[in-house]
């Protein structure tokens, strides 16, 4: 390591320059540490060309690029439902548009995006001039974990949902070795034969891990867009629109950003297991997707059924209506007679008699009342007399004279 051309490198002096400068609002910290390699800063007077080097906040004097450098005290915590086709640097030389240029906060401080999501990507972005905030949101040590919902073309099948959980080989390029990537967490929420919903938590921030994932598996994404980060939701924002932090969120932020090692282990352990011990994405990803072949099974055999009912009846109806008419059916409609009186037809002949009218089949209602009156004569005339009444017997029971009951008179009793 070559010797350090400048006094500043003692550890115990305060901050790292490159962090003193990005926390200020210059740049980024690896802008900044661009800045300090062309000999753009300096510190009480003396330039400082390479690092490392550790500098004062309240004592030392930093100019960089011609301008002092002042440490704002003030800090600013926002939550951006970031568009797509919105990169997230805070400057683009091909002049994107930038995230950046949506927030324009009342406090005039320059905020930068905590983490990274491309262009093609949309949802929850946390910004804030916090340094170090930023980077336990962000590195992989601390494991924050992030959630996506993505849309990914064609049926994902339970082969391909465990691989995801196994781990997917990707390459990293010049970077290094390649490394299995995985998920925290899957979650099915919808599949059909076009596209498969499915959620996603991660705890590593690789580039477009999530595109390269199901890229391999031969399902290209449609759609992604990031929901969670941490404790924190994307709720009750429009595409665009930002706003500040809560308290509470931000003490839940900083609560799960700063947990010591064993609370990280913990965290882990419950993303990946739930009260009982099963893994929570195995049983609710592969669960939710056999319940939606389930269902789409049911739909189809019911599809079946009813296309079945519709073609027999129209098969009936077809029949039916070539039976009522006949092959000589028109032929009959045109034949009338010359006084305009209407021939009758297979149909006519076919159909019953209509019965008579009903006053042409009773003797009319004068006939029935002197029958009413004639019968209570002789009933009151058989009373007064004693001879037996000759009214009809109930239904059911013969009926009884006198001669009868007078034969049961002359029975032997028993003793």
């Amino acid at each position: 390591m070559p010797k350090a051309d400048h006094p500043f490198t003692d550890a115990a002096r305060g901050v790292r320059l490159q962090k003193f400068l990005a926390d200020a609002g210059v740049a980024s910290r690896r802008r900044c540490e661009e800045m300090i390699a062309e000999g753009l800063v300096e510190v009480n007077g003396t330039l400082v060309a390479s690092l490392p080097a550790w500098i004062d906040p309240v004592k030392d004097e930093v100019v960089a690029d011609g301008r002092r450098v002042r440490r704002d005290s003030r800090v600013a915590y926002v939550l951006l439902f970031k568009p797509k086709g919105v990169v997230c640097t805070n400057s683009d030389p091909e002049g994107r548009s930038c995230a950046v240029d949506l927030v324009e906060h009342p406090s005039g401080l320059r905020l930068y995006p905590v983490g990274r999501l491309d262009m093609d990507s949309s949802g929850l972005l946390l910004m804030t001039n916090d340094g170090e905030l930023a980077n336990r949101l962000t590195h992989p040590r601390y494991e924050m974990h992030k959630g996506y919902e993505v849309t990914v073309a064609g049926q994902l099948s339970d082969e391909d949902l465990s691989r995801l959980e196994r781990g997917v080989f990707l390459s990293d390029g010049e970077r290094g070795p390649g490394r299995k990537a995985k998920a925290g967490r899957l979650d099915v929420i919808a599949r059909d034969r076009q596209k498969t919903i499915l959620y996603m938590e991660l705890f590593e921030g690789r580039n477009r891990q999530i595109r390269r994932m199901l890229l391999a598996l031969g399902h290209p994404v449609k759609k992604l867009r990031r929901v969670k980060m941490g404790p924190l939701r994307l709720k009750g924002l429009a595409v665009g629109e930002w706003r500040d932090l809560t308290a509470d969120e931000l003490d839940q932020v900083r609560r799960d950003a700063f947990a010591d090692a064993a609370t990280i282990h913990r965290r882990r352990e419950r993303a990946e297991r739930n009260e009982g011990g099963a893994p929570v994405r195995k049983r609710r990803g592969i669960h939710a997707s056999r319940r939606n072949e389930k269902s789409d099974r049911l739909e189809r055999r019911a599809q079946r059924t009813r296309d079945l009912s519709a073609k027999a009846r129209a098969e009936r109806g077809s029949a039916k209506s070539r039976d009522e008419r006949g092959p000589n059916a028109r032929a009959e409609r045109s034949v009338r007679p010359a006084d305009g009186a209407r021939t009758p037809s297979r149909r006519d002949e076919r159909s019953p008699p209509k019965p008579a009218p009903r006053a042409s089949q009773d003797r009319g209602a004068g006939a029935r009342m002197g029958e009413r009156k004639a019968s209570g004569s002789r009933e009151s005339a058989d009373r007064r007399t004693g001879a037996p009444s000759r009214s009809k017997a109930p239904k059911g029971k013969p009926a009884r004279s006198r001669r009868d009951d007078a034969s049961l008179d002359h029975r032997p009793r028993l003793s």
